[in-house]
């Protein structure tokens, strides 16, 4: 029996989220790991300040193609998409908040070269070539969510209050799910080898570039007082 797209996509992945698992386990291993939480929480908000920008950009561009089975298709999948996506950017920034960071600071930090490439490729292949890309971005981001029990380990590792986590818990909840809606999408959709071989070109992109994002990661002080251990939103919902 033939493979369908979505398990030849994860076969194609095998190697990318080997790297991405590697680049993770040396972030986790730092000596000065507390510090770097911060610094990640940072790095997740600007990317995730990106998602719904670029799925509406996608939308757009599918709808333009509206002689395209594949463009037709991905126009409400992504409509669905966004308003998943909603406000998780500003959730991440609470929770940043929740540990001593002012809002101000958060979304006025200057993202890395490497995370403006990370993003800033989906946007050349979904306004140049085709909008399809975009699936191999958001199968790599999704599935590959922490586990609850990592983010327990990672909350007794650090010392950080859960506030500081909740956005990361969201995810490693619903992100399985998604995934397995992105899977059935991806199999029932026209797409052709070359727009496979996209979709799999974005996420490999995507999953070495997030790993060079890790590596590159330096502590993120909060200002004058460091990072100040907040309790009081621990246990408000995001």
């Amino acid at each position: 029996m033939s493979r369908s797209r979505s398990q030849a996509l994860r076969t194609r992945l095998t190697l990318t989220v080997g790297l991405l698992d590697a680049a993770t386990k040396r972030l986790l291993d730092r000596p000065e790991l507390p510090k770097l939480i911060p610094a990640y929480l940072l790095l997740i908000h600007q990317m995730i300040r990106a998602s719904v920008p670029l799925l509406e950009t996608a939308r757009r561009e599918a709808m333009r193609r509206d002689d395209d089975p594949v463009c037709r298709g991905l126009t409400d999948y992504l409509a669905r998409h966004i308003e998943e996506e909603m406000h998780h950017d500003l959730w991440t920034a609470e929770d940043l908040e929740s540990i001593g960071f002012e809002r101000a600071r958060i979304f006025g930090t200057n993202p890395p070269a490497s995370v403006a490439s990370l993003v800033g490729a989906q946007y050349y292949w979904v306004l140049h070539h085709h909008p399809v890309a975009l699936l191999g971005y958001i199968a790599l981001l999704e599935g590959n969510p922490p586990s609850p029990q990592s983010i327990d380990d990672l909350e007794t590792q650090t010392g950080l209050p859960a506030s500081a986590f909740r956005t990361m818990r969201l995810h490693a909840t619903a992100d399985p799910g998604h995934m397995a809606a992105l899977d059935r999408f991806i199999d029932n959709l026209p797409i052709d080898d070359d727009q496979e071989s996209l979709i799999a070109v974005s996420a490999a992109h995507t999953g070495a570039s997030f790993g060079y994002c890790l590596s590159e990661l330096q502590p993120w002080e909060a200002a004058r007082t460091g990072a100040t251990r907040k309790q009081s939103h621990a246990s408000a919902a995001p």
